[in-house]
């Protein structure tokens, strides 16, 4: 393909993504192909000579958009939203068009240079606090792949700390905590590690949130029987149920713990911190009192598109300690191979922190994560954080939380649904039981809520996941699609409502 060729195959792209887009809300919601679809469409072979790139733009159309689920459209209320903006296309299709692997500063300055502006412009556009900061040479924050990736390099980090502190204990005795509503990125980060994870149990009675007392029992079991806790992933918005776990209450215990790491888990939930009203609710006081690290992802609710997690450290050289290998080829005059100067604090849990910076260098991102090459993802944070501003931030989270509102008065006043889990933000947990049923048992209601699920999982007109909290089989509805609009969530509810009593009409007969 030559320049020219390029010139028109781009312009007939951008044509048909915008197309598809217009599109949109007249497709269904879910693929509709079978298992094994593009196996048996597709040649065995690659072709054995270059093909025209037009019958390869149409085959894209033909084959592979059938195959997709449509994670932008009004209806998809699955998992979480995954966010995807035309300035982020447009930021993507230049940031191709230079490809570098920015593994330092020297590979590309801006491609570094732009990723520590961006990510202090995200720190201050969700209120945490200066010490999070790349301009403080201290802590400072790093666009990773996913939450599950920034939990992992968080738990080596907190390794390595604890580690070095503590050289004499056997890795084999070190103990990872989450909670059982933490996502499954807690028991992954202990499975790639080989590290022993212990879930720490929640209730419905504290609205599935880890509460400090429980720590407490936690903590005393574990360094009675020779273990060394070492790292708490604390969860702000659960994938489940939306909870938000006790900062203040998990810090009260932890000050007696110093060597534990707080890591927190705002994946989902971390974007609407950009709205003030929604700041204390999501304890972004206590993330800023005490997190060690915190991660949300803007490829989730935060309008940037897939991949867009944000990792912030409060002193970054726990990652650099634990993760810098620099061969010679890699070493330059601007690299973080520098001088270290060091600084001695006190910190929250009353225990003594050497704070390390390098003086008269740059910071070089491979340290930061467990690759060497990075794609130059912070020039779409750059063209969205500009195009919306603050205030498009701000509105779009809080358009998502009023059509939720709406969704969950809808479901308090039904007399077929309930509530699992208190509404947070955008997401709404319930279950189908019908006040005229008050005897049915949580087995009847889960058989229940199977068959009612059943009938939401196999329309195509809607996207929407089911999940267990302690026992209890329901349904989860976040809102998070740009194009999603009161007549998406009024068709929904009619929808639900409908395949309700349908559902009930079935167990009658």
């Amino acid at each position: 393909m030559d320049i020219e060729q390029f010139r028109r195959a781009g312009y007939q792209a951008i044509d048909r993504i915008c197309d598809y887009y217009i599109s949109l809300r007249d497709k269904p919601v879910s693929s509709q192909v079978e298992p094994g679809y593009l196996r048996k469409a597709l040649p065995a072979f690659a072709p054995t000579e270059g093909e025209d790139f037009q019958l390869i733009a149409d085959d894209y159309q033909k084959y592979i958009i059938p195959g997709l689920t449509h994670w932008q459209h009004p209806s998809f209320f699955a998992y979480f939203p995954t966010a995807c903006t035309f300035e982020c296309i447009l930021a993507e299709l230049y940031a191709s068009s230079t490809s570098n692997p920015g593994f330092n500063w020297s590979a590309s300055p801006a491609c570094t240079e732009l990723e520590a502006v961006v990510m202090d412009w995200t720190a201050q556009l969700l209120g945490l606090d200066e010490s999070f900061y790349n301009t403080t040479e201290v802590g400072g924050g790093v666009i990773q792949t996913s939450a599950s990736d920034s939990a992992l390099i968080a738990t080596v980090a907190a390794r390595s700390r604890y580690i070095r502190e503590h050289p004499h204990v056997a890795m084999e005795k070190l103990v990872l905590y989450t909670t059982t509503q933490t996502h499954s990125l807690g028991k992954k980060a202990g499975l790639v590690l080989g590290l022993k994870v212990r879930a720490l149990e929640v209730t419905a009675a504290d609205d599935f949130a880890l509460r400090g007392e429980t720590l407490e029992v936690a903590l005393k079991e574990d360094v009675d029987a020779g273990l060394h806790p070492f790292i708490l992933v604390a969860t702000i918005g659960t994938t489940s149920s939306g909870a938000v776990d006790r900062l203040g209450e998990i810090a009260d215990v932890a000050k007696n713990y110093p060597f534990l790491w707080l890591h927190v888990d705002a994946a989902w939930a971390g974007v609407a911190l950009v709205c003030p009203e929604y700041r204390e609710a999501c304890q972004l006081s206590a993330i800023n009192t005490y997190a060690d690290s915190f991660c949300t992802n803007f490829h989730k609710w935060g309008l940037i598109n897939f991949d867009a997690s944000c990792l912030w450290v409060r002193h970054r050289t726990h990652l650099t300690d634990a993760l810098d290998v620099t061969p010679e080829f890699l070493r330059s005059k601007h690299g973080d191979a520098g001088v270290y100067l060091s600084l001695v604090s006190i910190s929250w849990v009353n225990q003594r922190n050497e704070c390390r910076f390098c003086l008269g260098t740059v910071i070089d991102y491979r340290n930061w994560h467990l690759g060497l090459g990075r794609r130059f993802r912070s020039l779409k944070f750059w063209f969205v954080l500009r195009s919306r501003g603050v205030k498009g931030f701000q509105k779009y989270i809080t358009d998502c939380t009023k059509l939720n509102a709406k969704f969950a008065e809808c479901i308090r006043e039904s007399d077929q649904f309930c509530f699992v889990a208190k509404p947070f933000l955008a997401l709404t947990v319930f279950r189908l039981a019908p006040k005229s049923l008050p005897h049915l048992t949580t087995l009847e209601l889960n058989a229940l809520n199977r068959a009612f699920y059943s009938r939401l999982a196999a329309r195509s007109d809607i996207a929407i996941t089911q999940t267990d909290l302690n026992g209890v089989f329901c349904v989860r509805m976040a809102i998070g699609a740009e194009m999603t609009t009161e007549r998406d969530i009024d068709r929904t509810l009619d929808m639900i409502e409908q395949e309700g009593r349908a559902t009930l009409r079935e167990r009658e007969d």
